[in-house]
């Protein structure tokens, strides 16, 4: 099953700006790189993915992690899970996006913390 902590998105209007918001008013530790910024406590394998731009309808903006996401996404399938987006590999990790009973849109990813 998943095997690491997850992300959440969370909407800003200027990412670095919140970067600095979130470490400098609640303490947290943050990372710059490219569009994905994020912040954390210290210790945690769960981040706050500070995101610029709107998210896709359905999208909870909530991710999983997995040290194995073509394994993962298998595994879900034959569980009857139904993917929004199947297994992808691109230049900066794999992913794939499962919709909930509800129709809410998660990600798996191996780009985790």
């Amino acid at each position: 099953m998943f095997s690491k902590g997850l992300s959440v998105a969370v909407t800003v209007s200027d990412a670095k700006k919140a970067a600095r918001w979130y470490k400098d008013k609640l303490g947290l530790e943050v990372s710059e790189e490219g569009h994905w910024v994020t912040a954390w406590v210290k210790g945690s394998e769960s981040k706050l993915h500070l995101c610029e731009t709107d998210l896709e309808p359905g999208n909870t903006g909530i991710c999983f992690y997995s040290d194995d996401v073509k394994a993962e996404v298998a595994a879900l399938k034959k569980k009857g899970v139904k993917f929004s987006k199947d297994y992808t590999k691109t230049e900066w990790g794999e992913t794939a996006m499962f919709d909930d009973a509800d129709g809410n849109v998660f990600w798996i990813s191996n780009d985790g913390p």
